[in-house]
């Protein structure tokens, strides 16, 4: 049984930044909070533990020391009052997630409607559309749109996460209802490359796998693209849930990541891949 790799495939820029940012700060000595889990992956969240990194799940919950803002972004606000509490804040916001933010912001201070294309309950949209002002509407597909519009003009940003095809069909469903339409795609490289590299390769293997946080939503994201075109996908976080079942009669198995999965935990799932054939 052979195994391929996806061209692009685990941890990307913003994540490795991140994770850099919060090792950084474990080093320094004092206590170290995390605002929510870093990244949404569990074992480097344990791992980052191991070091001294605790996550705190509000602000309340840390008290002195240095907060890392997560790679998802935040509230402005919430930065501006751990500072007044006295924390030293770094900010470990992906750069991609920023530009959003920035995207966001400009929208709303130019009188557009924002319409943010992602999950309602994803931290990296909740910091989005508290960047446009809090009032966002926040959607996943056409169906979701309000049926009347309060102002002329739209604006649309997306999660940075998300496919490049429901921006598109979101986008096509408000064109022909609206005076003026302003789109930042805010989708980052670095997914567009994965999720085109995963729908490659799941079309070419027996078996696909994907290697990535249970919680992670680009992770899910890539299941569901490799899903729809090979129904022999599998979702894992580690080799121990990897079961030979899966594998029985396959020649060919193809192995992806999510981009919040460090590359330590992807190739021991391609280790153990090949260990059973």
């Amino acid at each position: 049984m052979q195994v391929r790799v996806a061209r692009h495939a685990g941890v990307c820029y913003g994540v490795e930044r991140a994770l850099e940012l919060a090792m950084e700060a474990a080093t320094s000595g004092g206590t170290v909070h995390t605002l929510g889990p870093l990244i949404h992956n569990p074992q480097a969240v344990a791992a980052l533990n191991e070091r001294g990194v605790e996550v705190a799940e509000r602000l309340d919950e840390a008290d002195d020391g240095t907060l890392v803002i997560r790679s998802h972004g935040v509230d402005p606000a919430i930065i501006e009052e751990a500072r007044a509490k006295g924390l030293d804040v770094v900010d470990a916001t992906c750069p991609f997630v920023s530009k959003a933010h920035e995207a966001a912001r400009t929208l709303d201070a130019e009188g557009y409607t924002v319409v943010i294309v992602g999950e309602a309950d994803h931290p990296e949209v909740e910091g989005i559309c508290a960047h446009a002002g809090g009032d966002a509407i926040i959607v996943q597909d056409p169906t979701e749109l309000p049926k009347r519009w309060s102002r002329r003009k739209v604006g649309v940003v997306v999660q940075t996460t998300q496919p490049l095809s429901r921006l598109e069909a979101v986008v096509a469903a408000i064109l022909p209802r609206v005076a003026e339409l302003r789109v930042f795609n805010t989708i980052c490289s670095a997914t567009t490359q994965r999720q085109a590299s995963a729908e490659e390769l799941a079309a070419e293997v027996d078996v696909m796998v994907v290697v990535g946080g249970h919680n992670s939503g680009n992770t899910a994201r890539l299941v569901e693209i490799c899903s729809a075109v090979n129904p022999r996908t599998h979702h894992v976080e580690t080799a121990e849930e990897l079961e030979p079942a899966w594998f029985e009669g396959a020649q060919l198995v193809g192995v992806t990541a999510g981009a919040s999965t460090p590359d330590a935990q992807m190739q021991g799932v391609i280790d153990a891949v090949e260990s059973l054939g």
